[in-house]
C-alpha cells in the first residue's frame, strides 16, 4: 500500500468554492463536497486545516474602486471567511468529522479566537482546523494568511485548491496553447507573476521553504493522490 508523504497540510480554498459555477452566496451542496473532500483526506490519516476565502459573499476590491477605505473593506471580507467557516463546519461535522473554526477577528460567541497551540493540539487529537478572519489585519489575503497558518502549525505542505489543474504561464482558458508547469521555482513563479498565489504568499514561503502545491481540487482523486505522493497539479518550491 502507498505510504503518505504528507502528515499535516494546509488547504486553501477561495470562497467561491462554496457557490455553484459563476455565482455567490453559499449553496449547502457545495459545502457538502468541500467537506467530503476533506473527509477522504482525512480518513487517511493526515491531519488537515483549512484556510478559507469571502469571495462569495464580499469581494474588498468592489467597495475600494467605489471609494471605501481599504481598512473597512479588507475588515468586512474577513468576517465574510468567518461565515463560510461555520458553513463549512457544519458541512464537515454532518459527514461525521470533527471540527473547530478559530477566528484572527476574535468571535467568542461562534468561534475560538486563533491560539496556535490549542489549534495544533485539536490537529493531534483528529480534528479539522478552520481559520477563519484571515490575518487578523487588512491589506494581506487569505493566501497569504494561508501561508501563515501553514508555517504556525508546522504544516509539510500549503495546497491551493483550484478548478485549474496546476499552473500555466497563461490562461488555458482563454489560450489552448499554454504550458503547464510540473514544477516551478518560487523565484520563477515570483518573476513571471503568475496569478496562482499572491506575492507575499509564495514570498513567505519561499523564506521558510515550505512547498505549494496547486491542483484541481474538482478533479476525481486529486487531493487523494497528492497525499500519496502521485504527480498531480504544480509544485511551487525549489
Amino acid at each position: 500500500m502507498a505510504q503518505l508523504v504528507y502528515k499535516r497540510v494546509l488547504l486553501k480554498l477561495g470562497g467561491e468554492a462554496l457557490s455553484k459555477p459563476g455565482g455567490n452566496g453559499i449553496d449547502p451542496d457545495e459545502a457538502a463536497f468541500l467537506a467530503n473532500k476533506v473527509k477522504s483526506v482525512k480518513d487517511l490519516g493526515v491531519e488537515v486545516a483549512v484556510v478559507i476565502g469571502g469571495g462569495n459573499l464580499w469581494r474588498g476590491r468592489d467597495g475600494i474602486e467605489r471609494g471605501m477605505e481599504q481598512a473597512t473593506a479588507d475588515h468586512m471580507g474577513m468576517i465574510a471567511t468567518v461565515m463560510n467557516a461555520l458553513a463549512l463546519q457544519d458541512a464537515l461535522e454532518r459527514a461525521g468529522v470533527y471540527t473547530r473554526v478559530q477566528s484572527a477577528v476574535e468571535m467568542r460567541a461562534i468561534a475560538e479566537p486563533y491560539i496556535r497551540r490549542r489549534a495544533m493540539r485539536h490537529l493531534e487529537k483528529g480534528r479539522v482546523v478552520i481559520f477563519a478572519g484571515g490575518t487578523g489585519n487588512p491589506y494581506f489575503t487569505t493566501d497569504t494568511a494561508g501561508a501563515l497558518r501553514a508555517m504556525e502549525i508546522d504544516a509539510n505542505v500549503m495546497i491551493k485548491a483550484t478548478k485549474v489543474d496546476g499552473v500555466y504561464d497563461s490562461d488555458p482558458k482563454t489560450n489552448p496553447d499554454a504550458v503547464k508547469f510540473e514544477h516551478i521555482s518560487y523565484i520563477d513563479a515570483l518573476n513571471k507573476r503568475l496569478k496562482a498565489l499572491d506575492s507575499t504568499a509564495i514570498s513567505l514561503c519561499m523564506e521558510n521553504d515550505l512547498p505549494i502545491l496547486v491542483l484541481d481540487l474538482w478533479q476525481d482523486g486529486s487531493l487523494e493522490k497528492a497525499m500519496m505522493g502521485e504527480p498531480v497539479g504544480t509544485v511551487i518550491g525549489r
